[in-house]
């Protein structure tokens, strides 16, 4: 094993108490390994909360400041807000949803991104807490590789879009309200490919082709591949139907709307920006990268997921 101390940065799910025991064991398993460890300030007051975790962060049983407990100085563990953290790994703990808002915060950083389900096995977060003393070790002995995942990037004419402009899953127009759809021109490198009049369109990465765009019909893509993938939500024409391009294709959107308003998600949330708007999707420049056990298989976890080839008769 590697003499090597590793520095961790955790972000994890915020209403996830009931899984305290899981979040213990991980946090044991970092200081057992003598690991430098940086805890998001937000999920760290979450963190304290949990009893038993304190002791684990080395505060005495009685804080001077109950609600805002401090490490001590010679602890090896850190808080951090925003996005001031440097590490050789980042630990996501929650499920896929948690690991899409974690990638947001580590950006163009470029630092692999361990995802610890606290739940079921996810396509993202794939590591459990039962095993995650095996992984820590596996990652002092470099067995491991780490997956590029890409990335869509959004610009907008007008308004800006707040916080990340970049999508792991998906970036999905839809319409605000209920009663009526949304017009969306579409062009590909700078050719009008159609008007979609439809409650949205969703843009995926081969990533989020197993999210919302599959939901709505759309293929299963395998990570990798280098495609982007268009869907439509509900859309008006039934011969609209999805449509596969080069990742390295330029994509632009222009929405009206009765309403005169519009939402974009970019990997679920979501804001509002007003008719007429023209949002240019392309690849980002750079990817999320994702930790990945050698022991892990895409297609097993896809088909654990999609149930393919379970016998779901019900038995009499």
């Amino acid at each position: 094993m590697s003499s090597k101390a590793l520095t961790f940065a955790i972000f994890g799910n915020l209403y996830q108490q009931e899984k305290s025991a899981a979040i213990k064991q991980v946090l044991t398993c970092l200081k057992n390994h003598g690991a430098r460890i940086m805890v998001d300030e937000e999920y760290y007051h979450f963190l304290v909360g949990i009893p038993g975790v304190q002791e684990i962060f080395g505060i005495a049983e009685t804080p001077s400041n109950p609600q805002s407990p401090e490490i001590p100085e010679r602890s090896r563990f850190y808080t951090f807000s925003g996005d001031n953290f440097e590490a050789d790994f980042v630990i996501s703990m929650g499920g896929d949803g948690t690991l899409l808002k974690t990638a947001s915060r580590v950006r163009d950083k470029q630092i692999p991104i361990i995802g610890v389900n606290m739940g079921r096995l996810g396509f993202l977060a794939d590591v459990s807490a039962k095993t995650f003393d095996e992984t820590v070790d596996a990652l002092h002995r470099g067995e491991y590789s780490v997956e590029d995942r890409a990335l869509i990037n959004v610009e907008t004419d007008g308004e800006p879009i707040d916080g990340c402009s970049c999508a792991l899953n998906d970036v999905a127009i839809l319409k605000r309200d209920s009663a009526s759809m949304i017009s969306i021109r579409t062009c590909i490198n700078g050719e009008y490919l159609t008007t979609y009049q439809a409650d949205g369109l969703i843009v995926s990465t081969p990533t989020g082709s197993t999210a919302y765009s599959l939901s709505n019909g759309g293929p299963i893509i395998v990570p990798g591949t280098g495609v982007v993938l268009m869907t439509a939500v509900a859309p008006h024409s039934l011969n609209v139907r999805p449509i596969v391009l080069p990742d390295t294709s330029k994509i632009e959107l222009t929405v009206t709307s009765r309403s005169h308003t519009f939402l974009v998600a970019i990997d679920g949330r979501s804001g509002k920006l007003p008719e007429g708007t023209t949002l240019r999707l392309s690849r980002a420049p750079y990817n999320a990268k994702v930790v990945k056990r050698s022991t892990t298989r895409y297609f097993s976890t896809l088909r654990e997921k999609m149930m393919w080839g379970a016998d779901l008769r019900e038995v009499k």
